[in-house]
């Protein structure tokens, strides 16, 4: 073996630690994030750096091997041809039940402040989290690129319940039915609306039938109650009413 050939072989013996320490420790800080419930641009940045870092060192440990190097390659590349995709018009019945049986999905989550998971919600992470994930599974199985890209762009945008009541990148728009959810008129309304109070302190979610779907830092988590007949004090305070905008 001459210089050259000891050289490269002890760069490679090297490497290899390394890169296998790259992917544990991509895999491990994705698998921690998990546990965090709070969803923000900075935590969006943190979950691409990690999944990079696994995804290139498991790239690099397994190269010399043709069919790992094929398929750590090819998982961008899916991702960028499903991102691509024709938008599809979206079918709004079928996407509107699923991001409200999402919704329910979550009663009696805790509340935890700027949370959007199963291990804490606030109010507008509830509806967001419930809406994206409803665009996510649409996308998926109608292979619609339109809501593919509708779907990322609510993960990488954060929004709070006043930025929602503001229209805030064209994400919703006014329902026109104003006053307190205990008074107001609800035939206009749809299930899934978003009725925010004024000032955007609060949002909660029309669940149909007359009853509300929140996350409510006074009770502690999500609940779904009726607006006329159940005490709570969100219900007497003045809202405007909103609704997604591919939902209309």
């Amino acid at each position: 073996m001459d210089t050259d050939e000891r050289r490269a072989f002890w760069q490679k013996v090297k490497l290899r630690p390394f890169m296998l320490f790259v992917t544990l420790s991509g895999l491990v800080g994705l698998l921690l994030l998990t546990l965090n419930p709070v969803h923000s641009m900075g935590f969006n940045l943190i979950h691409l750096g990690l999944a990079l870092a696994a995804w290139s060192g498991a790239t690099i440990l397994g190269w010399k091997w043709n069919g790992l190097r094929m398929v750590m390659l090819g998982v961008p590349l899916l991702l960028m041809v499903l991102f691509l995709l024709p938008g599809k018009e979206i079918e709004v019945g079928e996407l509107r039940d699923d991001y409200v049986k999402r919704m329910a999905d979550f009663e009696g989550t805790q509340y935890s402040w700027g949370g959007e998971s199963a291990r804490g919600i606030d109010c507008s992470g509830l509806p967001r989290r419930a809406y994206r994930d409803a665009l996510l599974s649409y996308g998926a199985r109608h292979l619609s690129g339109s809501a593919l890209r509708a779907w990322a762009e609510q993960w990488w945008f954060d929004a709070s319940a006043k930025a929602l009541g503001e229209g805030y990148r064209d994400y919703t728009e006014l329902v026109g039915v104003e006053g307190t959810i205990r008074e107001m008129n609800y035939e206009r309304l749809m299930p899934g609306d978003l009725a925010v109070t004024n000032g955007g302190a609060h949002i909660l979610a029309y669940a149909g039938d007359g009853k509300w779907i929140q996350a409510d830092p006074g009770i502690g988590s999500v609940a779904t109650l009726d607006g006329r007949k159940d005490k709570n004090g969100w219900f007497t305070v003045p809202v405007t009413t909103h609704r997604w905008s591919l939902l209309p």
